[in-house]
């Protein structure tokens, strides 16, 4: 079974070419996010999926930092509209700590590219217009310009005017490049008029203006000798930035469009991501709350084209589960559902990997220790592991260690597990599935006389027993509500009444057995 990373790499390796350079870019409008960071993660996955071919790959990232400011992003003020139609590139940084606007949204997403194990060459689009890069292809656009009108005005449904340009100049008098329009050039000077009434004149060598869009994301391929690109599905939509670009491409830079992979938005609880309203995930935050590896899990674990949506609140805990149980299936040490699952899941899991490990990283059950952190504090690891292990929650390899058993590497994949479940019960948990153990003081919380029968004889059943497993206190409190005629909502109901002081909580047996057995059963008694 072959993952489609592989397949796309397989398709590249049989390519008459000697390097490849699988380009990925992103606008700098605002804070880099999960969803229009893709390009980077499936540029990099393909890169590694090459280099196993034996390639030589190069991965790039460009940033589009010469485009023009289009909405204020979150959280910055209204203030900032004075700036809307300038390029990211020359706006100043909101919080001056960084150099400019562009450095300050870019740098969260620098900052963790290596926990990623993104290997990637940085460009901006601002420094190639600056220092030159672009002026060949600027000169070509415009001696072709027409023939560039010619392949646009295929696709609308008004032509462009005689007199367009593919050249955006930055107007001297406002500094806006989304209000200009080029009129007229002689060599490397163009002729402009902008909405603010100045007309002026733009040297191309200066690197005050940029080429339209779909003619510089052309001019790009062949810079780059670009041989694959991932992007978002908007660009990859019939007559859309795609189509166009790849017959610029074609007939006026004589170079073949690269291998495209289109993919599709990732929304944020049902919402689509906006920066500029604030509906975003970023790539730092989700270090916060799970390992890297579960990011590239979600992004890859479906086809790029399928619709994704992401919530870091209780579905969260679904996804943890499912990436766990793939990583254990990867390592040996769960059975999959069946052979062809196993395999489906070994093939995600590979592309999935970022630094490959010889054994199974010690990463407990995420869901399993929401609970286990609430009752002990994240802290006391020593503490969580005794609540693991006598809950049956370790792995296979795991089963037989005592915590001070841990490796190096053990203990600290242990307590970035512990310290990710933490920020998320901190941050993104709902309220239900918080809770706190009321060690101090008893409830006041009324209970009726089957639930205090119920409360009295479990107590009476804990102090006589020694349970190792959950599973066999279950089924002796099943024994004892029966007894009483009480549902088992209403019975668990006491048990958190008079533990927790709120009506629900986590599972009932494996909830007391993490508990100190005397607190239980004198809690149970109602004794101070």
């Amino acid at each position: 079974m072959e993952h489609w990373i592989e397949k796309i790499a397989d398709d590249l390796n049989n390519m008459d070419v000697k390097k490849h350079t699988i380009a990925s870019g992103t606008s700098i409008s605002g804070s880099i996010h999960i969803g229009n960071s893709c390009d980077i993660f499936i540029a990099n996955a393909v890169g590694k999926a090459l280099r196993k071919l034996d390639n030589d790959v190069e991965v790039i990232w460009i940033a589009d930092d010469h485009d023009p400011l289009r909405k204020v992003p979150y959280p910055l003020p209204e203030s900032y509209s004075k700036y809307l139609g300038m390029p990211y590139s020359t706006i100043p940084c909101p919080d001056g700590c960084c150099d400019n606007f562009v450095e300050h949204f870019e740098k969260p997403l620098f900052n963790v590219l290596d926990d990623y194990g993104i290997d990637v060459t940085i460009k901006s689009g601002f420094e190639m217009y600056k220092a030159g890069e672009y002026n060949d292809y600027i000169r070509k656009s415009l001696e072709k310009h027409n023939e560039i009108k010619e392949i646009f005005d295929q696709y609308r449904r008004e032509p462009l005017s005689d007199d367009w340009l593919p050249y955006n100049p930055i107007c001297e008098e406002c500094g806006r490049v989304n209000t200009t329009t080029a009129y007229d050039y002689d060599k490397d000077k163009v002729y402009y008029k902008c909405e603010c009434g100045h007309e002026g004149v733009v040297d191309i060598t200066k690197g005050d203006g940029k080429l339209t869009w779909r003619v510089e994301w052309a001019a790009r391929w062949k810079i780059f000798n670009t041989t694959c690109e991932p992007f978002g599905k908007d660009h990859a939509a019939s007559g859309g930035s795609y189509d166009v670009s790849k017959l610029i491409s074609k007939e006026i830079f004589d170079y073949e469009a690269p291998y495209p992979i289109p993919y599709e938005w990732i929304t944020l609880d049902g919402e689509a991501m906006s920066k500029s309203h604030g509906v975003f995930f970023a790539p730092e935050e989700w270090l916060k709350i799970g390992p890297a590896e579960s990011l590239n899990y979600y992004l890859f674990r479906s086809k790029p084209l399928k619709p994704k949506d992401f919530s870091p609140k209780m579905k969260f805990l679904d996804l943890m589960d499912q990436f766990d149980t793939v990583e254990k299936v990867f390592y040996g040490e769960e059975e999959a559902p069946s052979e062809k699952e196993e395999g489906k899941f070994k093939e995600i899991y590979n592309v999935c990997q970022i630094n490959e490990k010889e054994s199974l990283p010690f990463r407990p059950s995420y869901r399993f220790l929401v609970n286990a952190v609430q009752i002990v504090g994240e802290e006391d690891l020593e503490k969580i592991f005794k609540i693991l292990k006598k809950n049956s929650q370790l792995s296979k390899s795991f089963a037989d260690k005592e915590f001070e058993d841990l490796n190096e590497s053990e203990l600290a994949q242990y307590k970035e597990r512990v310290e990710n479940v933490q920020y998320w019960l901190d941050n993104y948990a709902p309220g239900f599935v918080k809770f706190q153990v009321q060690y101090n003081s008893i409830p006041n919380l009324p209970l009726q006389e089957e639930q205090n029968g119920f409360l009295s004889d479990l107590a009476d059943l804990l102090e006589t027993n020694d349970f190792e497993k959950s599973e066999d206190l279950h089924d002796e409190m099943y024994k004892i509500l029966e007894k009483y005629g009480i549902k088992p909502q209403k019975a668990f109901q006491a048990i958190y009444k008079m533990i927790l002081g709120k009506k629900q909580g986590p599972r009932a047996a494996s909830f007391l057995l993490s508990l100190d057995k005397d607190f239980v059963i004198k809690r149970l008694r109602k004794e101070e």
